[in-house]
């Protein structure tokens, strides 16, 4: 799994590539939840190049959202490939999680 982030204006753009599962999940954790911890509030998960995410990688980004939403923040995901989409709607979380289908789209939901 690699992982990369950006600032697009007050926007925080982090792109996961790889798998996500649970030989890496905790390492993932760590670095999203000290990123809002510097004051990231608007987030875009950037998922394009996701292959792979277990429930241990489901985990992590419903925790995210939420210490977000504590903070007053927000999390915008998008770029998910139809075999990771397909398990973020099996497990009920499109339904409580923004997603986006594009980059662009999820930005725009921050304005």
């Amino acid at each position: 799994m690699s992982l990369t982030r950006e600032k697009n204006g007050e926007i925080l753009v982090v792109s996961t590539a790889g798998q996500i599962n649970s030989a890496n999940a905790a390492e993932l954790e760590k670095s999203l939840l000290a990123w809002v911890e510097e004051g990231e509030h608007k987030w875009v998960l950037d998922m394009s190049g996701v292959e792979y995410i277990s429930s241990a990688g489901l985990r992590v980004v419903l925790l995210l959202a939420k210490r977000l939403k504590q903070n007053g923040g927000h999390l915008v995901l998008c770029g998910l490939q139809s075999h990771v989409h397909e398990v973020f709607d099996i497990s009920g979380f499109l339904s409580i999680l923004d997603v986006a289908d594009t980059r662009q789209a999820a930005l725009s939901r921050h304005a």
